[in-house]
């Protein structure tokens, strides 16, 4: 490709890796960078650290062609044209998030620069964070016409990434100089120009050679502040729609209608407007909490981002209480929780609403055998197995002998369950759905005692089944 760029992205994690994958496909040279020796052997010798749909296969094209993996930063630096800073944000004690990381990896960078280079924030980043940047690089003495800062915000959902990298909504580019904005334009360009799209091997989404990615240049303030915004309008909707659902559920209505009512409407769109255990991730927790943060700093009273994080709190206790209701007490009942994953077609477990249910699951007394189709190795981690947690290799291993199954994550294994063999498995034909997946009436058909988010239950008087194994009878 004439036209490729080289790249350095730094950071092998959700998004640095696809970031990479992704450049790559896209025909330009990538240099991956990470400090962790293991995850960089790892992907040198071609194994994916994450799961996350096509990326196998994209990497299994392009590496050791279109993208290598390396240790070493400072050579990484000297090669390329565009640094792309992608290494993790957690959040601190405060609620902000913590830039440790990053300015590290700038001073890293400073020692190395040896020629004109574009800075890029791929990372999730307060406002202001480019002039950070700009005053370390200034420390340490990089001379200022070497260099220009760009935000260059993702806007990645875990479990679609690479679709979402290659067919996005929008290109977000914060610059204030137009070296660097063309630059960046070169980098996009076969998104943009819809040149990728045309290619037979290409990734198939939702843009085309017609209708390529669109591409927005703003000031990097502006662009930093795009990304926290949109995801805290994401959670807001997560959080609305949940209170909506609970007062539904208080007047015998049906959140499902009521999505489906508000959703058709144009101004509204039907996305993240699902009832359930509330959000999770990596992102929505800590983007909200950082955009508060930046806000108070600034005298700023948002105080509707308090009330977001106040509602997605409140929904485990929500459907911790409907498995009481559905059971009475948990001590000593045996419970299949499917699902460990804060959202299905991921193994990310970082502030997971399952994993949380399950802890107070056990807490109050309850034998849990759990099954989640990629994530249970991450899990092993932050919840052990144990006497009373078992950890089941298939959906109907898990709900076996079961006083009730748990619906935790949105896996499509768990939307396509054969009922009359779970009805066959379990001890009690109870499910306690948090994530809405079938309704009422296919349930009752076969005969199950259905609880919901924002929906009247439905009850089935059934005799049970005698109980197999250890464990009193509540």
């Amino acid at each position: 490709m004439s036209n490729s760029v080289s790249i350095c992205v730094i950071g092998s994690g959700y998004v640095g890796l696809v970031a990479a994958v992704c450049f790559a496909e896209m025909g330009h040279h990538v240099i991956c960078v990470d400090n962790d020796e293991a995850r960089v052997k790892l992907l040198q010798q071609g194994g994916v650290p994450i799961f996350e749909e096509h990326l196998p296969e994209l990497l299994a094209r392009h590496r050791d062609r279109g993208v290598t993996f390396s240790g070493n930063l400072s050579e990484a630096v000297e090669r390329s044209e565009a640094i792309f800073i992608a290494v993790g944000t957690p959040q601190g004690e405060s609620g902000a998030a913590d830039l440790s990381y990053v300015e590290a990896v700038v001073s890293a960078i400073a020692r190395s620069i040896d020629g004109y280079k574009v800075i890029v924030e791929k990372s999730t980043v307060p406002v202001y964070t480019n002039d950070w940047i700009r005053r370390v690089l200034h420390r340490h003495g990089v001379d200022a016409r070497s260099f220009d800062v760009v935000s260059n915000p993702e806007f990645l959902r875990e479990g679609t990434a690479v679709c979402d990298f290659l067919h996005p909504d929008r290109i977000v580019v914060g610059s204030g100089d137009e070296r660097s904005t063309a630059l960046m334009r070169r980098i996009y360009e076969p998104l943009t120009s819809g040149s990728y799209y045309a290619q037979p091997d290409a990734l198939p989404g939702q843009c085309s050679a017609s209708r390529p990615a669109p591409l927005v240049v703003t000031s990097a303030q502006s662009a930093e502040i795009i990304k926290h915004a949109s995801n805290a309008f994401l959670a807001l909707k997560i959080s609305f729609i949940n209170a909506v659902a609970n007062l539904a559920e208080a007047v015998d209505a049906d959140i499902e209608d009521i999505a489906a009512g508000m959703g058709s409407d144009s101004r509204i769109g039907p996305k993240f407007l699902r009832a359930g255990l509330g959000y999770g991730g990596s992102c929505f927790p800590k983007d909200v909490a950082a955009f508060h943060w930046v806000a108070q700093q600034r005298g700023i009273d948002f105080q509707l981002l308090e009330e977001i994080k106040k509602i997605n709190d409140t929904q485990q206790e929500v459907f911790f209480n409907k498995v009481l209701s559905a059971l009475w007490t948990l001590r000593g009942k045996r419970l299949a929780a499917l699902g460990l994953a804060f959202k299905g077609d991921t193994d990310d477990i970082r502030e997971s609403p399952a994993v949380e249910i399950v802890k107070k699951l056990l807490k109050a007394g309850a034998i849990v055998t759990v099954y989640d189709p990629a994530a249970a190795e991450r899990a092993r981690a932050v919840l052990p197995p144990a006497e009373n947690l078992i950890y089941a290799e298939g959906l109907y291993q898990a709900a076996e002998g079961a006083d009730a199954v748990l619906i935790l994550t949105d896996w499509k294994e768990f939307g396509s369950i054969d009922l009359v063999k779970l009805n066959q498995v379990v001890r009690f034909p109870i499910v306690v759905d948090g994530r809405n997946l079938y309704k009422p009436g296919q349930m009752a058909k076969h005969g199950f005692t259905y609880v919901s988010m924002g929906r009247p239950a439905t009850y089935q008087a059934q005799q049970g089944k005698p109980r197999t194994g250890a464990g009193p009878l509540v």
